[in-house]
Formats: structure tokens, C-alpha cells, sequence
């Protein structure tokens, strides 16, 4: 995406000094053939200048003339209907020997049952990845990368697609395949496993980038948490989708008479409609489903808050529901967009970023979507101390396009903005295809295009401030801030008041209202069990005193290069404060690992300190509820529900399991019913590459101030050994300095 727009600014450069220098060479032309003296012309977008006399240079590049831009006529393309309703389009381009094709199924994730968010992301990848009923996916790789060929599918919010590319002399090889993953895909179960695994990593780390928080936390802001447009996947929405979901999808939503193609490249266009024609005519149609009817309200004004305490900048986000591009205002909100935050010259950003220093970047408009409200969203990024300032100077900007209406330059350069970019947008065939086929899908006049440049054409600065007046009212944006509270300049709530946005990822297993599906009532057998546990190990008084521990531990760690023995030196001060100095022959010295609700960081000498991604922040803060010891305090405490879960085998024992659920935790204990000791602890987790399901076996129980406490640990990663452990140290409530949980100073640089 970042190559893509250094090319686009490169080509808008390209194309300005082409066009100065035909401007030059049109003047030394003319002026050879008519008198001297200033001639006054007039620019496309209606400003005069003067044209200097013949042998004379201009004395500003401003005075070069400015030829009006040629008629915009890009090649349409060949629209075919088939009978059974499949809609075709064809776009030859003779200039390269290749062949692409691209369909478009309607049907996307708005129309996935909201228990399967997700669903299309799986079905998007796996199309491909999981092959045809004749070949695997990864056969298909191998048959297409000897032929430099491509055949890809993916998944969106309104369509699914599919396409191939590859050279003109390959197509009779390569198409075959093509209608063969349209028709028969396999959908092979190990292929959604990797897409449902893949997609939960991306669950656990989605906390972990401020502007993707901001993003995608803004948008179910505007749009309601339950909308369609704004839903995301959970670990439980993507455990729930099945083989027999894709199967199903496939065979409601892929019909020809839901599908429109384009066929772009060096082909004869009767061969290639005979060709498509064999291949489609005989394929019946078939009821599909109604795109979804969706209701759009516009957001509760106000201030939202996400706390972020790892980062020293803000992301701040103004929205609300923008247009679709139908409106009749498109044109002038489009204008109106480019001049209040389209870019460089834009009044965002020469005022709030160049003139006050408020931003690193800032931007936005309102937007419009072909068949509903886009967002209207602004953005910007600044650092901690400033960021009520620079909401207050957005609000500002904003309301200054009702206080100080456009100028006729600032149109004019928003105009020429906005035209000197379209035609890159459309300097190709294909991307004329493509955009003639979005037209298509949305039920656009085929001539959308063409109007687009006339619509923009003939916006006055009179049409860009009543658009203006309309749709920016700054009173009426929701807006949301990610960031430190702790390093805020002025409190959030001097601009009113504010509203905190939980962000906390359900835990694997778990529905995203976990907290409403949890059993509400202990039983009583449970609970006696786990007191049981309690008086075995100590009893409650003595388990309520312990406030803190300090344990030395030898380890074994499982890793992909094999077991690494470790020392792990550990402070506890519970609830929710763990440091943790690991050493190792493996290691280059000693790493610190520090959790606490404020900061979560790891440190190592020659690598210095970086801070925590909040989603293993979380994972380390939940680990220390889910601990044997606080559980245990909280055996007695009405917030924790208990309660019966069958028997599993641990060892030579047949164990009774007992489910807990409580500060926003939920364990599974396997306790002996006859000593009443814990065998074994379990519970769904997140690590780095997403969920996984961990184990605790229990063992040599060995009393210590008063307490017995188990000495060796052995534990579990999705069934697979993942840790040893015994205990060398264990002390309770020792003396605990409060700088052990200060993030240290980086090392300097070594010396040259």
C-alpha cells in the first residue's frame, strides 16, 4: 500500500512537469508566429492569467499557461447477459500477452449469522487454499507457479471474489482450473483449521496497534457494535464455524445469477464470448438470498475513552454517518473534503499540524459509500500532554467552515487536487473494467465515471459552504480517544463528560458477553469441595494473609529448538503485580519481566526495554488470578460461582472437576475428593500466535510458614509438555520494595 502511493505522488509529479513543459514548448511555438505583447487567457477552472510576449520568459511559473485537460472518454467495455442472468463484461487491451479475469459474488460478511462473524474471512482464504475436489491446494500451487499463473478468492463485507491471471498462450491450461475452484471447491478440513488459527492470531493481537484500536473502535462508535458493517471476529464466533458453513455458503451464494465477471487482456472478443458462453450459458440459476436490510442511526455525541497505557501519543477520531455517493451533494462534499483535510494544502493540516505543531497527522472528511452512509471521520495523532488541545483544535477547524466560508482559491486548488489524481485512478483498462463492474453490482448509470469528472467540474465555492453548512456540525461527532490516561495534559473531562470502552478480548471459549453466559448459582457440593482444598493446604485465615510470595525456581521450557533451563526468580504482590529475572547458559544475561495494570514490559541487556503487546499484558495479569492461591482466598467470597464437572482421570487418581468463574477468570480445578488436594488446574488461554488450551499438574506438597504449597509443576500447551518447574525458594510476604516494578532505564549504546 505504502509503494503504491509513493508511485501514485510520484506519477502526480511526473504528470505536472509534463505538463509544464508542454506548456513551455507550446509558448516558444506560438510566440514564433504572433505579435508581441500579453495575451490573457483563461484556465480550465476559470482564473485569468497573463500569457507573456513573444521572447520574453515568464517571469513566474505561475504565468505559464495551463492547457485545458482532454476529454475524458476511457474504452467501455462489452457487456454480455446470459440467459441465466450471469452479466459479463469484456475489455480488450493488446498491449501485454495476458489474460485476467475477476468475479464478483454478491454476498459478503453482512449476510453471516452474527453467532459466525468471521465466516468470510475463512471461506475467502480456504476457497483457494483448500482446492478442488479433483486437486489440493497446495497441487494447485505447483501446477500454477509452472505456468507464472494465478488463480486467488477472497472475502469482503458485500462480495466474495474470485480471479486468475497469466500469459495469453496459458489461458486453455489455466481457465479449466479457474472454473474448476469456481465450481467444485474442496474446502479440506486442515485448510480451515490453519485460516480459523491464523485468523484467531490476528484476535489476540488486535489490541496491540493504537490506530488499528482507533479504527476499528471508532467505526463500531459510528455505526453500533452489533451493525454489520462494524462487527469482529471473537474466539468463540471463530470456533463456531464449520465445513459445512462453507459448503452451504458456496452453494447459496454462487449461482450465475449472482455473479457479475470481467475479462480484461489480449484476447479476440468473439472467441473469448464463445468461450464464456460453453462455459456459463448451461449453468442454472437459483433463488439467492436478499441482501440484508440494515438500520443506521447516528451516534450519541460525546466522549469515549480506550486505555492504552503502553503508548505516549494519542489517536483521536471525530465520526459520525457520512453519504452514499447517489446523494445529489456528492460532487460538492467531495470538494468541501479536499479542502478542509484532503492533504498537505488542506486547513487541517497547515493549521492544526504546520502552524500550531498539534499533530503528527490529521485528516478526513465526510465519506460516501456506493449503497450506505460511509463514515464521516476525522483523524489525528498526537502526543500524550496534548491531547485536549488538539481536540479543541479540530473542533475548531471544523466549525471554521461554517465561520469562514471556502475561497474561490482554496476550490479551485481543491479542484485541481482531485482531477489531477482521477486519471491515475483510471490510466489503465482494467481499472476502467473494474470500476465499470462496481457500477454494475451497485446499479449505477454506466457513465458513472465520466460524471464524476464533470460533477467535480462544476462545484462553485456557493456549492462547497452549503454543503458545508449541512453535514459539519461539530456538536454532533461521537468522539473517541485511544491512549495514556496517566500522560494526559488536561483531564479528558474538561470537554465533558467521559465514557471508558472495554477492549478486553474474550477469552477463548468464552461469547463475546461471557460475563452474561456464566453459570450465576455455586453449587453447594462444589464449594465444599474447594473448601476442603482450603483447609488442606492451611485453612482460610492463614490463606488470607498471604499478600505477596517470592519463589527461586529451576525450569525446563519447551521451545522450537529445543528445551532451555532456566532460573526464574519471582515476586508476586497479588492481586495483579508480578516481576519475574530469568536466567539462562541460553540466555545473554538477565531478562526482566515486569506486569502490572500500569505498565507491562521485557528487558535484556544488548536488547534494552520494550514494552509488553497489551494482549499478552492481559494474558500475564489473567494468569495471576487464575493462580491456585487467590483462587483459594476467594472460596468463601459470593462473586466466585463454583460448580460440578464431572471426573477426569490425573495420574492414578480419579479427579472430581469443579469449575470457577470469578474476577473475570474461569479455571478448571481436578481436585483428589478424598485429600481434597489439586491435582490439576486448566483453562483456555491467549499466547502469542492466539488461543491455547493450558494444563497445571500439581505435586509434592510441602508445608512452608504454615502453608503447604506444591513444589513441582509440570505444564501442558494444547496437550503437548510445555514446562517443568520445582520450587528451590518460597517465602511469604516478604519485604517488597515498589521500584522492583519500575520500568528500568535503558543500557546506553557500547562504546565505538
Amino acid at each position: 500500500m505504502m509503494t503504491r502511493a509513493i508511485l501514485r505522488g510520484t506519477s502526480v509529479l511526473i504528470f505536472i512537469l509534463a505538463i509544464a513543459i508542454f506548456a513551455s514548448a507550446l509558448w516558444a511555438q506560438t510566440a514564433a508566429h504572433k505579435p508581441a505583447g500579453a495575451q490573457t487567457t483563461q484556465s480550465p477552472t476559470g482564473v485569468k492569467s497573463q500569457k507573456p510576449g513573444a521572447g520574453e520568459p515568464p517571469a513566474a511559473w505561475k504565468q505559464i499557461p495551463i492547457p485545458p485537460l482532454p476529454p475524458f472518454h476511457p474504452q467501455e467495455p462489452k457487456r454480455i447477459q446470459l440467459s441465466n442472468g450471469m452479466v459479463i463484461f469484456l475489455q480488450e487491451d493488446h498491449e501485454l500477452p495476458v489474460v485476467g479475469g475477476f468475479m464478483r459474488i454478491r454476498g459478503g460478511s453482512i449476510s453471516e449469522p452474527a453467532s459466525k462473524v468471521g465466516l468470510i474471512d475463512v471461506y475467502g482464504e480456504v476457497w483457494r487454499t483448500g482446492g478442488t475436489t479433483n486437486r489440493s491446494g497446495d497441487q494447485l500451487d505447483d501446477f500454477l507457479e509452472a505456468r507464472a499463473a494465478k488463480v486467488e478468492t477472497g472475502g469482503g463485507t458485500l462480495s466474495t471474489t474470485i480471479s486468475f491471471n497469466c500469459l495469453k498462450d496459458k489461458l486453455d491450461e489455466v481457465f479449466p482450473v479457474f472454473l474448476e475452484l469456481l465450481r467444485q471447491p474442496a474446502f479440506r478440513e486442515e485448510k480451515i483449521e490453519l485460516a480459523k488459527t491464523q485468523l484467531d492470531t490476528g484476535i489476540a493481537r488486535r489490541n496491540d496497534d493504537i490506530g488499528e484500536i482507533a479504527g476499528r473502535e471508532s467505526s463500531r462508535l459510528a455505526y453500533g457494535r452489533d451493525n454489520p458493517y462494524a462487527r469482529i471476529p471473537e474466539y468463540s464466533t471463530v470456533a463456531a464455524i464449520s465445513r459445512d458453513d462453507l459448503l452451504k455458503w458456496h452453494q447459496t451464494f454462487v449461482r450465475p445469477n449472482n455473479i457479475i465477471a470481467g475479462i480484461h487482456g489480449d484476447f479476440d472478443p468473439a472467441a473469448m464470448e464463445l468461450r464464456l458462453r460453453q462455459a456459463f450459458e448451461s449453468w442454472e440459476r437459483a433463488p439467492v438470498p436478499a441482501k440484508p436490510t440494515v438500520p443506521f442511526l447516528e451516534p450519541k455525541p460525546g466522549i469515549s475513552f480506550i486505555e492504552k497505557s503502553d503508548v505516549t501519543q494519542s489517536e483521536i477520531r471525530m465520526v459520525k454517518l457520512g453519504i452514499e455517493r447517489n446523494n445529489p451533494d456528492y460532487f460538492a462534499v467531495e470538494v468541501m473534503n479536499e479542502v478542509l483535510g484532503g492533504g498537505f494544502s488542506s486547513r487541517l493540516f497547515k493549521t492544526i499540524r504546520t502552524e500550531k505543531g498539534l499533530a503528527y497527522s490529521v485528516g478526513g472528511g465526510i465519506g460516501a459509500a456506493f449503497d450506505h452512509p460511509a463514515l464521516a471521520r476525522f483523524s489525528m495523532g498526537t502526543k500524550s500532554p496534548s491531547t485536549v488541545e488538539a481536540i479543541q483544535a479540530l473542533r475548531s477547524e471544523l466549525e471554521g467552515m461554517l465561520t469562514r466560508p471556502a475561497t474561490a482559491q482554496e476550490v479551485r486548488e481543491a479542484k485541481d487536487a482531485i482531477l489531477n489524481r482521477f486519471i491515475f485512478n483510471f490510466d489503465s483498462k482494467d481499472k476502467v473494467l473494474g470500476e465499470r463492474m462496481l457500477y454494475e453490482f451497485f446499479g449505477y448509470p454506466a457513465d458513472f465515471l465520466e460524471r464524476y469528472r464533470a460533477g467535480i467540474e462544476k462545484v462553485t465555492p456557493a456549492d462547497v459552504n452549503a454543503v458545508a453548512r449541512k453535514y459539519i456540525h461539530p456538536e454532533q461527532f461521537a468522539v473517541l480517544v485511544v491512549g495514556n490516561a496517566a500522560e494526559l495534559g488536561k483531564p479528558l473531562s474538561s470537554l465533558g463528560p467521559v465514557t471508558p470502552i472495554d477492549i478486553t478480548i474474550p477469552a477463548p471459549g468464552a461469547s463475546p458477553s461471557a460475563s452474561a453466559d456464566r453459570p450465576t448459582q455455586t453449587d453447594p457440593k462444589a464449594r465444599a469441595l474447594v473448601e476442603k482444598f482450603v483447609d488442606a493446604v492451611g485453612g482460610a485465615t492463614k490463606l488470607a494473609g498471604v499478600k505477596a510470595l517470592h519463589q527461586v525456581v529451576s525450569a525446563t521450557q519447551q521451545t522450537p529448538q529445543g528445551p532451555m533451563n532456566l532460573t526464574n526468580d519471582t515476586t508476586i504482590q497479588f492481586p495483579d503485580k508480578l516481576r519475574a529475572a530469568v536466567t539462562s547458559e541460553q540466555l545473554p544475561g538477565q531478562m526482566l519481566i515486569v506486569v502490572t495494570p500500569s505498565t507491562a514490559f521485557m528487558s535484556m541487556p544488548g536488547a534494552g526495554t520494550r514494552d509488553m503487546p497489551s494482549s499478552l499484558k492481559q494474558s500475564r495479569l489473567n494468569s495471576l488470578k487464575r493462580d491456585w492461591l487467590p483462587l483459594a482466598q476467594h472460596a468463601a467470597d459470593p462473586a466466585y460461582v463454583f460448580t460440578l464437572g464431572g471426573t477426569q482421570r490425573v495420574g492414578d487418581a480419579d479427579a472430581q472437576v469443579v469449575n470457577i468463574f470469578g474476577g473475570g477468570v474461569s479455571v478448571k480445578w481436578a481436585l483428589d475428593p478424598q485429600s481434597g488436594r489439586l491435582l490439576r488446574a486448566s483453562y483456555d488461554d491467549v499466547g502469542q500466535r492466539g488461543p491455547v488450551q493450558r494444563a497445571i499438574d500439581y505435586s509434592d506438597w510441602r508445608p512452608v510458614e504454615g502453608l503447604t504449597v506444591p513444589f513441582k509443576r509440570s505444564g501442558t500447551e494444547n496437550g503437548e509438555p510445555s514446562t517443568s518447574e520445582e520450587i528451590q525458594k518460597y517465602e511469604i510476604n516478604p519485604p517488597i520494595d515498589d521500584k522492583l516494578f519500575e520500568k528500568p532505564p535503558d543500557a546506553p549504546p557500547p562504546a565505538k
